[in-house]
């Protein structure tokens, strides 16, 4: 049973919106994201409310020999639609994520496996890109090296987008690839990683990072392998001395590199607050799909068996191809309703 006095509390609270908003009071880009927010849970809790009344008007029916049959009817019909309507007023009512909306930074880089490693990470990239196209999202990559083999180093891009991050966030972790390298010539299988973080974008407002508390260095940038060596000091190194975290932008403007720097500083600091605060607010969230712990590997990729696994929730799919080439919604669905299962049990709903 959906508790009725919190239905009716947020039924109020949008009413206030409402009102707060045709006035023209207050923040009014705070107002209209919370009511933007809130707008489907009001649908859904009107949707229920006139189902319920439906059927106090149904029961009433049957004191009527004459509707008794039509009155039976409805009721069965109703109470067959409740459970899906309760279950779907659950999920809205979940405490929310404050980054879900927000877009991504994702950062890949090379595990363990040498060049092999450095390739996959390629191969990941032009996964995520390719994903991000058949969701309509924008794929900007702000900064990348490259290892002689075409391979990467290490790449930075952003992701911009309707529910970005709500759903980029599950990919953090180590995915790991079995397959024959291109540097092998014995045609054994090898296993090697690469390692994918998926950070909400911090606004300046978010996260406010002391100038005292940073140490900027400048370098001279180069291409892949240490080709093309730049002649100026370009590339950026920022280093927020209270956390170590550093930071580095190879860029050819020296200005979009602290641009660059600061804007994944700022990701970093504010995932890192997030993950504290999680951390405090439940002692198994580690263990949950989407934390974001960035040390567990997530996902088998097997390319003689044609088989991508993902170990959090058991899912297996024997279409490697399709999922490389950026097919990842089935597989992100799987992850989107386990994560919500968690939590509707978590909450003891």
């Amino acid at each position: 049973m959906v508790p009725l006095d919190r239905l009716a509390q947020i039924a109020e609270r949008f009413e206030y919106l409402e009102a707060a908003m045709s006035q023209g009071g207050g923040d009014l880009a705070a107002l209209g994201r919370e009511y933007a927010e809130l707008r489907p849970v009001v649908m859904q809790i009107a949707a229920y409310r006139t189902l319920l009344d439906d059927r106090a008007q149904a029961e009433q029916m049957l004191r009527d020999p004459e509707m008794r049959d039509l009155a039976e009817e409805e009721i069965a019909i109703i109470k067959a639609a409740l459970p899906g309507l309760e279950d779907d007023l659950r999920l809205a009512l979940l405490p929310k994520d404050a980054a879900d909306a927000r877009p991504a930074i994702l950062e890949i880089r090379p595990g363990t496996g040498g060049e092999e490693a450095a390739l996959f990470a390629g191969d990941l990239l032009r996964m995520y890109q390719r994903f991000s196209e058949q969701q309509g999202w924008q794929f900007e990559i702000v900064t990348e090296q490259q290892t002689e083999l075409g391979g990467i180093k290490e790449v930075i891009a952003n992701i911009r987008g309707e529910g970005v991050f709500a759903r980029m966030k599950y990919e953090s972790g180590v995915h790991r690839v079995q397959r024959v390298p291109e540097t092998e010539s014995g045609g054994r299988i090898h296993t090697s990683a690469a390692t994918v973080a998926v950070l909400p974008e911090a606004a300046e407002v978010d996260i406010a990072i002391d100038p005292a508390d940073i140490r900027i260095d400048t370098m001279r940038a180069s291409g892949a392998g240490g080709q093309h060596v730049n002649t100026t000091d370009s590339a950026v190194r920022i280093t927020h001395i209270p956390t170590g975290l550093v930071v580095t932008s190879a860029e050819k403007s020296q200005h979009r590199n602290r641009e660059i720097a600061m804007g994944v500083l700022r990701a970093r600091l504010y995932d890192a607050e997030r993950a504290r605060v999680d951390g405090e607010r439940s002692a198994t969230r580690r263990s949950q799909v989407g934390s974001g712990d960035r040390s567990e590997r997530i996902r088998t990729y097997n390319f003689p068996q044609g088989r991508m696994t993902d170990h959090r929730i058991n899912l297996t799919l024997y279409k490697l191809d399709q999922v490389m080439q950026g097919d990842l919604g089935d597989i992100i669905d799987a992850l989107v309703s386990d994560d919500r299962a968690r939590m509707l049990a978590e909450h003891g709903q």
